[in-house]
């Protein structure tokens, strides 16, 4: 099994974007001066030993560097040891909602940020317990199942944003279908759902799916995020407000009462979150840690070989190489001597 040690390192990557729009633009630079200052065959040669080429190949020399840089600190790992660990605790599936309505800013930095880090601090109180993680928006899916790894649930959640599912909506009843099935059918107890969403724009039939996850087991938490105030939804095309075609600006507002109710059907807690999210966190552990456990085996990875020092070190290479390789190129004199006269 392959994994980064430090994925969110991984996010420096965005970077070589920056990079290439500024080869872009000095390259473009470059040529319109020339244009210029007269005819751009005449003017290069007028410039003793200036090569594109050797220009380019110093460019590409970092872009390729900074990517090694990159995965280098993010320290790509292999598995090299299994072992079979037994424990005692209890398998919860994470529902977290994805739909564009939780980019909306009434709590800092906006719903859908709030909701991973609250999921993040809520695994690093989980010792000894199953997690899986479905998202969901206008349908649901499994995106990573029951796993005693927090390291790799971690970091499946560093990828979660509302573009994995195009269709819009709310779909908890999918989502309450999904977290069922991806739960151990022949047990009828040590099973919990966490539902993480504002609620809003919900699919009908929550209520029924919540009741026949609780026939099968499965306890269900949710967690309201947002304010019932509501707040404007960002347009990313505009910057601004997003607005609906009669130029009204549209308001998300958290469904508290949809979210009870599921809840309570599921025998469950409902919390909301906005600026307790320890709080939040230590409720559901206790609640978690006060349901009864089963003892599981599963084998998981307990030593990785690192091999950051390859990447860094062929980043280190390819910087030198860049140093060392020069922008124009040496001419000899009886060339130089002839451009001159010419």
């Amino acid at each position: 099994m392959l994994r980064f040690q430090h994925s969110e390192y991984l996010w420096a990557l965005a970077l070589l974007l920056v990079l290439q729009l500024a080869f872009i633009s000095v390259t473009w630079w470059k040529r319109r001066s020339i244009r210029r200052l007269g005819d751009p065959t005449l003017v290069e040669k007028l410039f003793l030993g200036y090569s594109r080429r050797l220009f380019t190949l110093k460019f590409l020399l970092l872009f390729v560097a900074f990517f090694f840089g990159v995965v280098g600190l993010a320290n790509l790992q292999k598995g090299s040891r299994m072992e079979k660990i037994t424990r005692k605790g209890v398998d919860v599936i994470i529902a977290l909602d994805v739909s564009k309505s939780m980019l909306a800013g009434d709590i800092k930095p906006d719903r859908l940020t709030r909701s991973k880090q609250l999921i993040t601090k809520l695994m690093d109180k989980l010792d000894n317990d199953r997690i899986g993680l479905v998202v969901f928006a206008g349908n649901a899916y499994l995106q990573m199942p029951l796993t005693i790894d927090y390291s790799a649930a971690k970091m499946y959640l560093s990828t979660v944003s509302p573009d994995m599912i195009p269709t819009q909506g709310t779909a908890i009843p999918q989502a309450i279908q999904a977290s069922n099935d991806a739960f151990n059918k022949k047990e009828r107890k040590h099973k919990a759902l966490i539902i993480i969403s504002d609620g809003e724009d919900h699919d009908e039939g929550s209520l029924q799916k919540a009741r026949a996850a609780f026939d099968e087991g499965v306890v269900i938490n949710t967690i309201g995020v947002g304010s019932p105030t509501g707040s404007p939804l960002p347009d990313p095309e505009t910057g601004g407000p997003k607005k609906d075609k009669d130029g009204n600006i549209i308001i998300s507002k958290l469904d508290e009462n949809e979210l009870k109710a599921i809840a309570a059907a599921g025998k469950g807690i409902y919390q909301h979150l906005d600026n307790n999210t320890e709080e939040v966190v230590n409720t559901l552990v206790s609640k978690i840690d006060g349901m009864e456990q089963k003892e599981f085996g599963e084998n998981i990875f307990t030593d990785y070989n690192s091999y950051f020092q390859y990447f860094l070190a062929a980043c280190l290479l390819l910087i030198v190489a860049e140093f060392f390789i020069p922008e124009v190129k040496r001419r000899k004199e009886e060339e130089v001597v002839t451009i001159v006269k010419e």
